[in-house]
């Protein structure tokens, strides 16, 4: 199939890989470094991997930890505001926001290149899985699946385990998203065998190059790397897979980091070719939206 080209609006992003330790003041100027070595590639959007502040600390249930939390407005979003105005881009930090007492939030935030909060997504899908045990922290997100306006465009800012989730990738491409943004945290249980982590990272990168090509969209996962102790000792903890990637709106892989290295991908994607594809592949038109009452259901007995 071929069409008629629709015109080609390039941007270069950036994500920001990196490792974390028990250093909060060290993993944000890991961040910050990151983003400044992004925006010296020329990169005007740049996304940061899912509580990049800390590690994570998800793998065992601490109320302690319940003090990593923070307001939005807070430290962060004065930090990386600050940041974003001083270099002219727009940043997609992850962090775990404090709304109040008792109602916490694992929440991505936008800052556009004047500084401003350009807006928030609070993760909706929330994982309760060995060494994932975030139910204990997060109160699951209720602002929907709304795209946030910014100086690099309409940015569909979904996060982590909802990447597992065609419905929320769709539902921000039927609101207008230009692109789709998962800050990740995702790794293998160190007892894992190798043909089982191939797996699970094939399955990972699989099914975000599956919501590429059925919205027509490009895709920006930034993952982070490393392996983390399990503080409780229960566990071996969790190692990292990192392998943050660009995809774009065919499935095809335009950059991928390594896996067991902080690393800097820039890279640009094409916002222009979205609306091309959707001509001769016509995803949007075709849906039936007549018949779909059932997945509302949860589940179909």
């Amino acid at each position: 199939m071929t069409s008629e080209r629709v015109k080609t609006k390039s941007l270069r992003v950036g994500l920001v890989q990196q490792t974390c330790d028990a250093s909060r003041e060290a993993n944000l100027q890991s961040s910050i470094n990151g983003i400044r070595v992004a925006a010296g590639g020329g990169a005007t959007l740049v996304l940061l991997q899912e509580l990049h502040a800390t590690p994570y600390f998800c793998q065992t249930e601490d109320p302690a930890c319940f003090d990593l939390a923070e307001p939005v407005p807070g430290p962060s979003t004065e930090c990386f505001g600050a940041l974003a105005a001083e270099l002219g881009i727009v940043i997609v930090v992850s962090l775990f926001e404090k709304r109040a007492e008792g109602v916490y939030h694992n929440t991505a935030v936008v800052l556009d290149a004047d500084g401003s909060i350009a807006g928030r997504y609070r993760k909706m899908h929330i994982p309760d899985d060995p060494g994932y045990y975030e139910k204990y922290y997060f109160t699951p997100g209720d602002l929907g699946f709304e795209p946030i306006d910014t100086a690099a465009g309409r940015l569909g800012v979904l996060i982590c385990w909802d990447q597992w989730y065609p419905e929320a990738a769709r539902l921000m491409a039927l609101a207008g998203a230009q692109m789709l943004l998962y800050p990740t945290a995702i790794g293998w249980d160190m007892y894992d065998g190798e043909i089982e982590r191939h797996h699970q990272r094939d399955a990972w990168l699989t099914v975000q190059r599956g919501h590429a090509i059925a919205n027509s969209l490009p895709v920006l996962v930034c993952n982070r790397t490393g392996h983390e102790p399990d503080p409780s000792g229960q566990s071996g903890g969790i190692r990292f897979w990192g392998n943050s990637t660009v995809i774009g709106p065919q499935g095809e892989i335009l950059a991928q980091a390594a896996s067991d290295t902080a690393e800097v991908l820039v890279t640009d994607i094409d916002l222009g070719r979205g609306g091309e594809l959707r001509r001769v592949w016509p995803w949007f038109r075709d849906r039936r939206i007549d018949a779909y009452h059932d997945l509302l259901k949860r589940f179909r007995d």
